[in-house]
């Protein structure tokens, strides 16, 4: 079954506040791989049982928040 949020379409900000130097070199990948690569920048990413995944592999290092879906035209 696919999470609520991959059916409705929903987005994540997610932020890196905390640096990878001294941790694992593929929680380092991760990051990466989320478009983080410096403290304080921000990203939104679609809400996906994958991004989910790499979220919870670097939770210490990010802050997640949800986007309000944008209103179509």
């Amino acid at each position: 079954m696919a999470e609520e949020g991959a059916v409705t379409g929903n987005r994540l900000k997610v932020t890196q506040i905390r640096s990878p130097i001294g941790r694992h070199r593929d929680q380092r990948a991760t990051l990466v791989c989320l478009g983080l690569n410096k403290l304080h920048r921000s990203r939104v990413i679609e809400d996906t049982p994958a991004n989910r995944g790499r979220i919870e592999k670097v939770k210490h290092l990010v802050r997640v928040e949800p986007v309000p879906p944008t209103e179509e035209r």
